[in-house]
């Protein structure tokens, strides 16, 4: 008979989650994650299959809130340029927050960067958030052509990706801790694509 298992699956997950958030996948070790997760290496192994099999159930986890988060934020602006300006003011803010830890960063991006150059399941995870960041920007950028408060003339498609790029390249370039002044003046610039 199997026995029912004696934690819950869905608590677990968020703490591996936000550890590999911290940590990144290869500096987390198993020890690392039976002591925050608060259960052992066979429970681990039953329930996830692998490190890698935790790894990847805690980052579709993250894409999936994040990618809710995200359409949530820009659907409930109006104005299809507040709402970029609220996005990018928001992310540059947690990157700044002055509570003394250090930043995450956002977990796909990490993983982007530590992991996608040479495994194709996190290339392809990875990818299909950005397409999906692409979609929502692009319909907001459509939605702001629509009202009249953005140029007809602009490619939606194109900026919405190019966007996006500016998304990725600022979220890693905040890794190091730049000037602030440096930050406001990129995001100033890349917000000045959208008119």
């Amino acid at each position: 008979m199997v026995r029912a298992r004696e934690f819950d699956e869905q608590d677990v997950l968020r703490a591996a989650m936000h550890l590999f958030w911290e940590k990144g996948y290869e500096a987390t070790s198993l020890s690392d994650l039976t002591s925050r997760m608060g259960i052992q290496r066979p429970s681990i192994y039953a329930a996830f299959g692998s490190k890698e099999g935790l790894f990847e159930a805690a980052l579709r986890k993250y894409i999936q809130h994040h990618a809710s988060q995200v359409r949530e934020q820009f659907q409930n602006k109006t104005s299809a340029k507040e709402a970029f300006q609220s996005y990018f003011a928001s992310l540059v803010a947690r990157e700044y927050a002055e509570d003394g830890k250090p930043s995450r960063g956002c977990f796909c991006i990490n993983t982007m960067v530590e992991l996608a150059a040479h495994d194709e399941k996190f290339e392809i995870l990875t990818r299909e958030h950005q397409l999906y960041l692409s979609v929502v920007f692009q319909e907001t950028i459509e939605r702001g052509i629509r009202s009249g408060e953005l140029q007809d003339a602009a490619n939606a498609q194109a900026l919405a990706q190019t966007l996006v790029i500016s998304l990725i390249g600022l979220t890693v370039f905040m890794k190091s801790r730049p000037s602030r002044s440096f930050v406001d003046n990129a995001v100033e610039t890349i917000l000045s694509m959208i008119n």
